[in-house]
């Protein structure tokens, strides 16, 4: 999916409370809220995608495209039919795609009442990269090893990373969603937050399936409209979509997940994958580390860090070129450092805390081990209203976020350091419950 759904994705992310032995039961996507924005170092999770209902409700043909059971709705789609028609969409598919499309009120409901259950990212990734779904990531790379491997060849993206997104977007094709993804976005664009941005996708869906991809009755997915083994929105799947089978569809949705790993490598290497370069590598810092140094801003070869005392944990670190130091728990979790396909990683998702999953998850399907470093164990991610209350407090400190939004950008991240470094704390600029703590 691309990352400006991020907040719409459809797909949850891990259920609270998932512990390492369980195999996994959804999609391990961050999913940020589009009111609140996230923290760079923070998760919000929201609850499982489930099934709404059957795929179609009626087999009649009828001419008007519409349902009865909402007048408002059917008002809609009537003056949105003419748009798509602008748009190139052919009457014939038009009318196909909307019989027997209703309004559904559970999808807004979904949409409205995201709750806003926080984790940490040490929380995340303990179930993100847990021991079953390593093992179940291992058993999926074996199982299609050859279509991997032709993959890889000719998109240059490792094997392991596409089945780490695989892994963490529908837990390996187990849970793709199956909810009518036209009647999804049709009602989301009627009575949605972002209409605008629904319409986009639903005029990209409509032209999916003019191209004879896929049926309205196989076009199914979450209830924000991401479809297929890896979760794809419709504009990113006309952008970055391929037919790797060779059987003239761009086939994401079939158990055969052939198209949809070939298309989640195209989206990577798009965004700039480098083969043979790592995503990142955990370090260790120097007693006397300058933590202002620890900034996506700040980059540096491996071997200048290295003349700072900053080393690779599994060893020297080859020069990839140019890597920032990221701490994502603050000064007392693990210390990473990142390289450009970090950022191509992050064009699919956002979220550092997915970023970081689909590295380490790839990491230890391909052999590696866990990080050295422990993750804050008492630590705990602030919810909105927390982070607002933080800025304020710093505000009203003197050490100004410019915004109250509950936004921690770089703003909020300076401020958090000149606060910290007027107190004496360690200045990683990281925001956890204990800084707020501290404010208080």
């Amino acid at each position: 999916m691309h990352l400006r759904a991020l907040s719409l994705a459809a797909m949850s992310c891990l259920a609270a409370g998932a512990g390492t032995a369980n195999a996994p039961t959804e999609s391990a996507r961050p999913v940020v809220r589009p009111e609140t924005g996230q923290s760079s170092f923070q998760v919000a999770m929201a609850s499982p995608t489930q099934s709404l209902r059957p795929v179609l409700r009626s087999n009649s043909a009828t001419a008007e495209p519409v349902a009865a059971k909402n007048p408002g709705f059917n008002k809609w789609v009537r003056g949105f039919r003419p748009r798509a028609l602008r748009a190139g969409i052919s009457e014939t598919t038009f009318d196909r795609a909307f019989r027997g499309v209703q309004y559904d009120p559970e999808i807004i409901k979904r949409d409205r009442n995201q709750s806003e259950f926080t984790k940490t990212i040490g929380q995340y990734l303990t179930t993100a990269a847990s021991d079953s779904r390593i093992k179940n990531g291992k058993a999926a790379l074996r199982q299609h090893r050859r279509t991997l491997e032709a993959i890889e060849r000719r998109y240059g993206v490792e094997k392991e990373v596409v089945v780490a997104v695989w892994g963490l977007e529908s837990a390996y094709g187990k849970f793709r969603g199956d909810t009518p993804v036209i009647e999804a976005l049709a009602t989301l664009s009627y009575d949605g937050r972002r209409g605008a941005f629904f319409e986009q996708q639903l005029i990209a869906a409509l032209k999916i399936l003019q191209n004879g991809d896929t049926t309205p009755r196989n076009m199914t997915g979450s209830w924000a409209g991401a479809m297929g083994h890896t979760q794809f929105i419709p504009t990113s799947y006309q952008a970055f979509a391929v037919d790797f089978t060779g059987d003239g569809r761009r086939d994401i949705w079939s158990d055969d997940p052939t198209d949809a790993l070939a298309s989640t490598a195209a989206y990577l290497a798009k965004s700039g994958w480098k083969k043979g370069m790592p995503w990142g590598a955990e370090v260790t810092l120097p007693r006397g580390f300058n933590f202002a140094q620890a900034n996506r801003k700040i980059k540096k070869s491996p071997d200048e860090w290295a003349r700072l005392g900053v080393k690779g944990v599994q060893g020297i670190i080859p020069n990839h070129g140019p890597a920032s130091i990221l701490l994502p728990a603050g000064a007392n979790g693990p210390a990473l450092m990142i390289f450009s396909n970090f950022k191509s990683i992050e064009r699919y998702n956002a979220a550092d805390a997915y970023v970081i999953g689909v590295g380490h998850l790839s990491d230890q399907i391909g052999g590696k081990g866990p990080f050295r470093a422990k993750w804050p164990g008492s630590d705990r991610a602030l919810t909105f209203k927390e982070r607002k209350e933080l800025q304020r407090r710093l505000t009203r400190a003197g050490f100004s976020t410019q915004k109250i939004d509950g936004k921690i950008g770089p703003l909020t991240i300076d401020a958090v350091r000149r606060y910290q470094q007027s107190q004496g704390l360690v200045p990683d600029g990281y925001v956890s419950y204990a800084l707020l703590k501290h404010l208080r």
